[in-house]
């Protein structure tokens, strides 16, 4: 007997892909309203309008859905190009660097992953490991490769550059990330990301320009 190319081969339906992207979408909003804590598979049926039945034919549990988002957070995290070529200068490439970083950090529905990461992160510590690796390590090595460029090239003096590659980052941060990520203030405009990124750019090659 022949058998189809269909029977032979596993293939995904669009239907599938479709009701899976539903329910992930109607997840990301019961996560991002009511917490980790707060989230039951119920409400997550009902955000994404499909029955509870239908909910378990793709994901097994709760955490199986937040790591699936948390799973999408770090694809667009990875899909992000920085623009890290040895050849370009540090400081346009330390400042184009920074505006990317916080518009990514501080856009709409941004600090939500990170906000229940962190509030589960101590009894699911797998979960913070993970996203950690896949999401801010992974930048770190990224920016850090290409201050090791500078260093060998002359450009820069640095004795530590995954510590100087955390450093910058952090400086781009400064007065922006936190008040958004605790929802104090409203994502910051982009003159006040300017500024910010600007002035983390001057400090950081007042340290480590070579004299």
């Amino acid at each position: 007997m022949v058998v189809a190319a269909s029977e032979r081969l596993h293939i995904v339906p669009e239907e599938d892909s479709s009701k899976r992207r539903q329910i992930l979408d109607g997840a990301r909003k019961v996560f991002m309203a009511l917490g980790f804590d707060g989230a039951s598979m119920g409400e997550i049926a009902r955000a994404a309008q499909v029955s509870k039945g239908t909910l378990y034919v793709y994901f097994a549990d709760k955490s199986a859905l937040f790591e699936a988002i948390l799973e999408e957070e770090a694809l667009q995290h990875g899909q992000v190009v920085f623009n890290f070529d040895p050849a370009r200068d540090a400081e346009t490439t330390l400042k184009d660097f920074g505006q990317a970083y916080i518009h990514l950090l501080c856009r709409p529905g941004g600090g939500s992953a990170i906000r229940t990461v962190m509030a589960i992160a101590e009894r699911m510590p797998d979960v913070g490991r993970r996203y950690y690796a896949r999401v801010l390590d992974k930048t770190i090595h990224r920016l850090s490769d290409y201050l090791k460029a500078h260093v060998a090239s002359g450009d820069l003096d640095i004795d530590d550059c995954d510590l100087a590659a955390s450093q910058f980052m952090e400086l781009c941060k400064a007065s922006l990330f936190l008040p958004f990520v605790f929802q104090a203030a409203p994502a910051p405009s982009q003159e006040r990301m300017t500024e910010v990124v600007d002035s983390a750019t001057r400090m950081f090659l007042a340290t480590y320009r070579a004299k």
